[in-house]
């Protein structure tokens, strides 16, 4: 494997699977099983879950929403989604867990960067939820966060198409697939992979971000293990 500490950012929208709203569970089994296939191989994965498919803070401030309500009510959708993750994994014999960025302790773990790397080390599948607890910032900033504070070699941003494209794939048959872009690219061309907050961290930091599709059976592995699919963003 070519990474050993990965940290595998799912957006809310993959767990709806091909409904509008809500948690698949079909979806949600099929990213367990995915994950599963990873942890067998002995490798150390953290998990920052989007909440699109409930509620994008976002989105309500845009309908007139307070801006820093709206985001607190995305962070506590997150936790719903971290939730249903863990108890996929746990029902794949993965041990898990949960460490939310708000503090609920009858729920989950509040997160501690140093239990963080304890659970990491020990082999547990870690899912940090809430964000990074302020308004304003989204579920991208704080999976560059975490992954540098967790010492990942990498973030996996797992999406429904395969990598990073000029235009949209779903919408555009004729877009074209970037097999590698630099950060700078990334920016300068609006191309929305991460908000741009999170992608200045990751080139300050030099921290490389995979997008790929996680849709696909066995595409997960071969990330890890660093075969040519999906786009690498790199310096």
């Amino acid at each position: 494997m070519k990474y050993k500490r990965v940290l595998l950012k799912i957006s809310g929208e993959a767990l709806m699977g091909e409904g509008s709203f809500g948690i698949s569970p079909d979806m949600i089994r099929h990213v367990a099983r995915e994950i599963k296939t990873v942890h067998e191989r002995d490798i150390q994965l953290a998990l920052v879950i989007g909440a699109g498919n409930i509620f994008r803070g976002v989105a309500g401030a845009s309908r007139g929403m307070d801006r820093t309500a709206a985001d607190n009510m995305g962070m506590l959708a997150t936790v719903i989604n971290s939730l249903a993750v863990q108890d996929a994994l746990e029902n794949e014999g993965i041990p898990t867990r949960v460490m939310s960025a708000i503090s609920m302790r009858s729920v989950c773990e509040p997160y501690i960067r140093r239990r963080a790397l304890r659970h990491l080390e020990k082999g547990r599948v870690v899912i940090f939820a809430a964000g990074t607890g302020n308004p304003y910032f989204t579920t991208d900033t704080a999976a560059v966060l975490r992954a540098l504070e967790a010492e990942a070699d990498v973030i996996m941003k797992a999406t429904r198409v395969n990598g990073v494209y000029d235009l949209d794939p779903e919408k555009h048959p004729e877009a074209k697939r970037f097999e590698t872009l630099t950060y700078s690219q990334v920016l300068q061309k609006n191309l929305r992979v991460m908000d741009a907050s999170g992608i200045s961290l990751a080139r300050e930091e030099k921290l490389p971000i995979l997008v790929f599709n996680m849709k696909v059976a066995g595409n997960i592995v071969k990330a890890v293990a660093g075969d040519d699919i999906g786009t690498l963003i790199t310096e």
